[in-house]
């Protein structure tokens, strides 16, 4: 089934762009666009799509609030989890931060060449997560240092298996499930359990704060 894509976004030109953009592409199907920050939330927990192209600037409710409350309301019922792929033009750590707190699965800038947008959504729906290497780098120096986690890598062995750890290893160079169970030898399902289990293992909120976690602990290395 094709990817289910809400586009949000205050300007007419910039949404009619992504229209086409996305109209290319065979396995993403766009199913609605809305101008304001209400808009994004109603429809988001009205139709449940896979993913909203979120900006950041919108009347009525910023696209870090709409994100916050689509993500929130997201977390009290047993529906698909819709996912928030925040499109915007600003690249500093005052919007950045404050997005990903609030629940966004993946951050692109609107000057990101044109294929990374259809990879970006194939990413965030597939429930991972995705940076522009642009605000990665930032991302990266400010875990790099931030005070020790509360689990260090001996308490990580303990909480994981082997394979968890091997796992989560993995996850944090940055591969897909399925490039996981290639090189492991398993089914993409195996890899979802062990994935998902790491992150609960962790209590981590979603597979990108295992990840930090990883790399604040030690267990993966830049």
């Amino acid at each position: 089934m094709a990817i289910s894509v809400v586009v949000a976004d205050d300007q007419d030109l910039v949404r009619a762009g992504l229209l086409m953009l996305l109209e290319a592409q065979t396995d993403i199907a766009v199913v609605g666009e809305v101008s304001d920050g209400p808009g994004a939330v109603e429809f988001a927990l009205r139709e449940h799509p896979d993913v909203v192209l979120m900006d950041v600037q919108m009347p009525g409710l910023s696209g870090i609030e709409a994100t916050e409350r689509i993500v929130r309301a997201g977390g009290e019922d047993h529906a698909a989890p819709v996912r928030v792929l925040i499109l915007t033009t600003f690249a500093d750590d005052e919007v950045l931060y404050p997005a990903l707190r609030a629940g966004a699965s993946g951050y692109l800038l609107k000057h990101a060449a044109p294929q990374d947008l259809p990879s970006a959504i194939r990413a965030v729906a597939a429930g991972q997560s995705w940076l522009d290497p642009r605000v990665a780098g930032g991302v990266m120096e400010r875990a790099a240092g931030q005070p020790r986690p509360r689990i260090d890598g001996g308490r990580l062995a303990e909480l994981l298996t082997p394979r968890e750890l091997e796992v989560l290893a993995l996850m944090a160079q940055g591969r897909t499930n399925r490039q996981i169970a290639e090189h492991l030898v398993l089914s993409e399902a195996t890899v979802k359990t062990h994935v998902a289990r790491v992150i609960a293992k962790t209590d981590s909120h979603d597979r990108a704060q295992a990840v930090a976690l990883a790399y604040q602990s030690g267990v993966a290395r830049p």
